[in-house]
């Protein structure tokens, strides 16, 4: 009798386990959709990004895993990372699709998309460092990035991998005023602005995946 209230009290445990794991499932896939659709939204409205925050979102957690990051943490890096240019949708069409070059006063609000995803981010408490992702990947190593001119490691580990995966993704996507840049342009970027712009560390695992 009592090995098989055993069974059953087993059989039942096993079977709750494998519906809570299955909502588990569920919860994430559906946090996942919702994000890369916000990204696609994001995108949709500058037109010549179509598809940035996808791929930044996937550059930046490769980086992560070659980086040595735990796993645990590389599905936050890429949620982070597709959400890293949220500002954007604050700023005007005008600004955010004008082909030719942008005036001081008009760059000037393009540079305030960093602080304005900042404040639509700042009501998540679920995913760490999503402020940080999209306030600071703009940041530059040797301090004369924005929007507060942080520099070295004072800038968010998640900003100064992002703005790897970022610079990448620009310098190797088709634009209505540019074409892809080259491997070889882009790994002699990276080691030419190592320890400017990028962190040097970061840059060195980007050239060595493009390698």
């Amino acid at each position: 009798m009592c090995a098989l209230v055993f069974l059953i009290s087993s059989l039942i445990i096993r079977f709750k386990t494998k519906q809570s794991l299955k909502r588990q499932l569920e919860y994430k896939n559906i946090t996942l959709e919702s994000l890369e659709a916000i990204a696609r939204t994001i995108d949709a409205k500058d037109e010549y990004t179509n598809g940035h925050s996808i791929r930044v979102g996937y550059y930046s957690r490769q980086i992560a895993e070659s980086l040595g990051i735990q796993a645990d943490e590389l599905d936050n890096i890429y949620y982070i990372a597709l959400l890293h240019d949220i500002g954007k949708i604050a700023i005007p069409d005008s600004i955010l699709n004008k082909p030719g070059k942008l005036t001081d006063d008009e760059f000037r609000v393009m540079k305030s998309h960093t602080v304005r995803g900042a404040t639509i981010l700042e009501s998540i408490s679920t995913i760490p460092q999503i402020v940080e992702g999209a306030k600071y990947h703009h940041e530059r190593y040797d301090v004369h990035g924005y929007p507060e001119g942080l520099s070295g490691e004072n800038i968010p580990y998640i900003a100064r991998i992002i703005c790897c995966a970022d610079c990448f993704d620009a310098m190797a996507s088709k634009r209505v005023y540019k074409e892809p840049f080259s491997q070889d342009v882009i790994i002699s970027e990276f080691n030419r602005c190592s320890g400017t712009q990028f962190d040097p560390v970061i840059s060195k695992i980007v050239i060595g995946m493009i390698s």
